[in-house]
């Protein structure tokens, strides 16, 4: 394994059959049935299918006539991509609710790194598990989900418990779970270079694991290095994002409801301090604080205040949010308080930072 010195918690999610389970959301008559979006009975080619169909073998890019003989009760449907977009971007809307760090493949896949992420949770897999269930509950669709700490590893988990799954693979067992999976699983080896590597020999990753960079760079040329490293479970590429920030925020849920505002405020330090360090890495400033209440009953209020000048220590966070929790009478016993900051200078040439510090 690579050495870092953070290891990155990676979630690759990938709705399954996602044009067909859109059809099927939609028009309730095409639910349990073999469907096909795109082509027709005579021509063209199947975009996707739903898992009735893939059943009988018919698949993304099979042809609709093969297609209509492997399954012959199969339905086709005309693909609707202004809708599956708007689908997506409700999907997408659900990921930045916990990481900035989001990288859309296509509308129905995307990487997340949620090493650090706005819930504050250390466990990628919980986290995979409440976006599936959000998505579920909120989209009304099916996602799976792969979970590593690179997105070689966990792309390929992804597919491993399809339909509505999802697969962990931890550091320690990255090398292991690679060494035993087959060639033609490798992101990145396709129909081709399959066959070559068959005719070579190698038909794991433990067989790829055992040819030396020599061998490999005399057989695959430039490809060599990345088929050596992924072959130990080594990928360096990270989360791609092209979002700006548009708010940075941290919240803590506790084990026991607080009454104590006095309390409360010894744990709005520890929040401030998480939003520093989250403004700090977007190297961002902004006026506006919200304070988020969340009661004993699962109420939630939030309160805010805009500054006349961007600020982004702990400090003024902290200052402005005890005003805003000392404000108004709370109304019960409360299990969660988040601050944010938004209202930020990304849209300006220059960030304004006028904030003093005082050392003492």
């Amino acid at each position: 394994m690579e050495e870092m010195n953070v290891e990155r918690k990676i979630i690759h999610v990938d709705m399954d059959a996602f044009y067909a389970s859109v059809e099927q959301m939609d028009n309730p008559e095409l639910r349990g049935k073999a469907l096909a979006v795109g082509g027709n009975e005579n021509r063209g080619v199947v975009a996707a299918a739903s898992y009735e169909a893939r059943k009988f073998g018919v698949r993304s890019a099979l042809s609709s006539v093969l297609a209509k003989k492997y399954c012959p009760d199969l339905i086709f449907v005309k693909p609707r991509f202004e809708r599956y977009k708007e689908i997506s971007q409700q999907i997408r809307a659900i990921f930045y609710d916990y990481t900035d760090l989001v990288e859309p493949l296509s509308l129905d896949e995307a990487y997340l790194d949620v090493t650090y992420n706005k819930k504050n949770n250390p466990s990628a897999s919980l986290i995979a598990k409440e976006i599936r269930d959000r998505i579920l509950n909120e989209v009304g669709l099916p996602a799976s989900a792969g979970i590593s700490c690179n997105k070689f590893i966990a792309k390929i988990a992804s597919d491993f418990n399809k339909p509505n799954g999802q697969k962990t693979v931890p550091p320690e067992e990255v090398e292991s779970f690679v060494e035993v999976l087959p060639i033609r699983k490798f992101h990145g080896v396709g129909k081709v270079t399959t066959e070559k590597m068959f005719s070579l020999g190698i038909f794991t990753g433990l067989d790829l694991k055992n040819k030396s960079i020599e061998f490999l760079e005399k057989n695959f040329g430039n490809s060599a290095q990345y088929y050596h490293d992924v072959a130990r479970g080594i990928h360096h590429s990270t989360v791609k994002s092209s979002r700006i920030a548009k708010s940075v925020a941290a919240e803590h849920t506790f084990d026991e409801n607080l009454s104590s505002e006095v309390f409360m405020a010894d744990k709005l330090a520890e929040i401030a301090l998480q939003v520093e360090k989250r403004i700090q890495k977007h190297n961002v400033a902004g006026k506006t604080v919200t304070l988020k209440i969340k009661y004993s009953d699962f109420t939630t209020q939030t309160r805010s205040k805009t500054l006349p000048f961007y600020i982004s220590d702990a400090a003024m966070l902290l200052e402005t949010a005890k005003n805003l929790l000392y404000q108004d009478v709370l109304k019960d016993s409360v299990r969660l308080l988040g601050i944010s900051l938004t209202n930020l200078n990304t849209n300006e040439k220059k960030a304004v930072a006028v904030q003093l510090k005082f050392e003492f």
